[in-house]
């Protein structure tokens, strides 16, 4: 029986995020799904103190986690330096979800957005 590649949003929530040198960095907090179109736009990921970044949940670009089956979690290609610089915010009311919001997220990781 072959693996498939869906996976349910309760299971993606909690999943570790590993950085280029493949020590885990954070966990996904949460999944941000285009009510529209169904796609995910963003992981919402707690960085929370590690290597020295300041606490806080960053929203990360859907397209700049890849999953990686032999740590069992995301991979993302991010310096220390470019996580403590990045957008984020301590709670849910911090955070404006907005189409100026998404393009300074996606300018600053150079992703390319989702079709939202």
């Amino acid at each position: 029986m072959s693996e498939h590649a869906l996976i349910g949003s309760d299971t993606v929530e909690g999943t570790a995020v590993y950085g280029a040198d493949r020590k885990k960095i954070g966990s996904v907090e949460r999944l941000m799904i285009d009510k529209l179109s169904g796609k995910v736009a963003y992981a919402v990921v707690s960085y929370g103190g590690i290597l020295g970044i300041g606490e806080g949940l960053y929203p990360t670009p859907w397209s700049t986690l890849k999953y990686d089956i032999n740590v069992g979690g995301y991979l993302v290609s991010f310096t220390k330096d470019q996580l403590e610089r990045a957008p984020k915010f301590a709670t849910n009311d911090d955070w404006q979800w907005s189409r100026d919001n998404d393009k300074r997220v996606h300018d600053y990781y150079k992703a390319t957005p989702w079709d939202g």
